[in-house]
C-alpha cells in the first residue's frame, strides 16, 4: 500500500511541478529570451568591431526594429509597433535604451534599461519626433567598441 502512495505522490508532484513551468512565473517570454541571448552575445565581444548588417548578426529574426527616443509614452510605443505586450516600461532618463524587435507583427525582443546594467548602449544617430524605425532589408551597420566603463558602444553608421 505504502509503493502506491509513494507512486501516486511521485506522479501528482510531477504533474504540479509541469503545470507550474508551463505556466508559472518562471515562464519566460520570448521577447526576454532574446534579449538575454543578445545581452550574451554581446558581453561575448571583446575588441572594437564593425557589424555591416546588425539584422544577420543578432541571434534571433526580425522585421522591424524601433527605437524609441527617452520618456516616449507607453501608449505612443504600443501604437506606433501596433502590438501590446506586457512588461513594457517608459524611460525616465536620457540615457536609457528603449529598443523593439518586431517579427510578423509580434514582439521578438525587447532591450529597456540603462547601458550600466544591459552593457550595451545603442546609438541610432538623431531623432525625428520619439522614435526611429529600421527595417531589417535596410543593412543596418554599427560600429562598436567597448569603453573604459565596460559598456558595449554601438554607434551607428548609416543611419
Amino acid at each position: 500500500m505504502k509503493k502506491n502512495n509513494v507512486l501516486l505522490w511521485t506522479i501528482l508532484t510531477g504533474i504540479v511541478v509541469t503545470i507550474f513551468l508551463i505556466f508559472g512565473p518562471l515562464k519566460k517570454d520570448v521577447w526576454d529570451i532574446n534579449a538575454s541571448k543578445l545581452e550574451d552575445l554581446t558581453d561575448s565581444l571583446s575588441d572594437p568591431m564593425v557589424i555591416n548588417d546588425f539584422s544577420k548578426w543578432t541571434p534571433f529574426e526580425w522585421d522591424t526594429l524601433y527605437s524609441f527616443s527617452p520618456y516616449t509614452t507607453k501608449e505612443t510605443i504600443y501604437d506606433i509597433v501596433g502590438y501590446k505586450w506586457d512588461n513594457i516600461s517608459e524611460t525616465v532618463n536620457d540615457n536609457m535604451n528603449q529598443i523593439v524587435f518586431v517579427k510578423d507583427g509580434k514582439v521578438v525582443c525587447y532591450l529597456y534599461g540603462y547601458p550600466e546594467n544591459t552593457k550595451s548602449s545603442y546609438n541610432f544617430g538623431e531623432y525625428e519626433g520619439e522614435y526611429i524605425t529600421v527595417n531589417s532589408q535596410q543593412k543596418l551597420s554599427f560600429d562598436t567598441e567597448i569603453g573604459a566603463d565596460g559598456i558595449r558602444y554601438f554607434n551607428s553608421i548609416n543611419h
